[in-house]
């Protein structure tokens, strides 16, 4: 299958989200949640995503998380993942009560496709403390896609992990993940990197933002935001409208894409030392924002 057919029968079987002006959305993707070893990418951002989330939460805004989430591919299971990371999966749990929570798989939790096994491992989790079993995530849903689609204007915008672009990341992930779990996780404890990822390799990234964006004009969609590449991305009005919203696993920041007021923006939030030495996390606009009906075709 082709990654145009890929991209397409996403689109056709995407969770659909109506919204208008006054909705708030925060989308972030690949925080490659680990556990917590050496290897795990998400473990040196945890406070700053921790913090940002907290902050969306309280601001009223709808989490879409586009993709890779939890590192299933270097992790046996969720379970050590959960561990590592407690206090995160509260917080994300407190989106879902509020069913404010909107979920994508990408390649890295490409488990998280069988609903089964999303309601075996997500369900609930055992709390030693008190000796039983605790909900966690009952009756969540993973994605392939959500579309946002404007009550008012019709205005559609394509939200997926993007690794639809990507045939051996896609079609081959069982090998993809067998080899990242045996080679590169060891390896990358010494610093070297999986370059069969597009994230690590520049060549292969753009031949995906190149797919995609074929498909965009081939189907003339407005916007389409991806994941999977880790590099933010965030077109003017007139050209390809290819976003990528990057990823929580930078050095020493996160990146994201807020949807609010009818506008979208780029923001990155990061630890800054204030004059007297203090350390802060701190949001800075990137880009944006941009009228969101700047990007639709007349």
């Amino acid at each position: 299958m082709s990654s145009y057919r890929r991209l397409s029968r996403a689109y056709e079987n995407a969770k659909t989200i109506v919204f208008d002006d006054r909705s708030k959305f925060i989308l972030f993707s690949d925080c490659h949640r680990g556990d917590n070893s050496f290897a795990d990418d998400f473990a040196n951002n945890r406070n700053i995503y921790f913090h940002a989330l907290t902050h969306y939460y309280k601001e009223g805004f709808q989490y879409c998380e586009l993709g890779d989430g939890d590192e299933l591919w270097e992790n046996l299971n969720f379970e050590s993942i959960f561990e590592a990371h407690k206090n995160v999966y509260e917080l994300i749990k407190k989106f879902h009560l509020e069913k404010r929570l909107h979920m994508i798989w990408g390649n890295h939790d490409m488990v998280y496709k069988d609903p089964e096994y999303v309601k075996r491992n997500l369900s609930s989790y055992f709390e030693p403390i008190d000796g039983e079993s605790k909900e966690l995530f009952e009756g969540i849903k993973y994605n392939e896609a959500v579309v946002l689609k404007h009550r008012e204007t019709g205005q559609e915008l394509f939200l997926t992990h993007g690794h639809q672009a990507d045939w051996w990341n896609y079609t081959f992930w069982r090998w993809s993940r067998f080899l990242v779990r045996v080679l590169w996780k060891p390896l990358q404890v010494w610093g070297i990197a999986d370059p069969t990822s597009p994230a690590k390799n520049y060549t292969e990234l753009i031949k995906l933002e190149r797919r995609i964006k074929k498909w965009i004009l081939q189907n003339d969609l407005t916007i389409t935001v991806v994941g999977h590449t880790h590099r933010p991305r965030f077109p003017e009005p007139g050209d390809i409208p290819l976003f990528n919203d990057g990823s929580c696993v930078h050095p020493r920041s996160i990146t994201g894409m807020e949807i609010e007021k009818g506008q979208i923006s780029l923001i990155k939030w990061h630890i800054a030392t204030t004059e007297d030495g203090t350390l802060r996390v701190v949001r800075v606009l990137l880009e944006g924002p941009q009228k969101l009906i700047d990007y639709k075709k007349t």
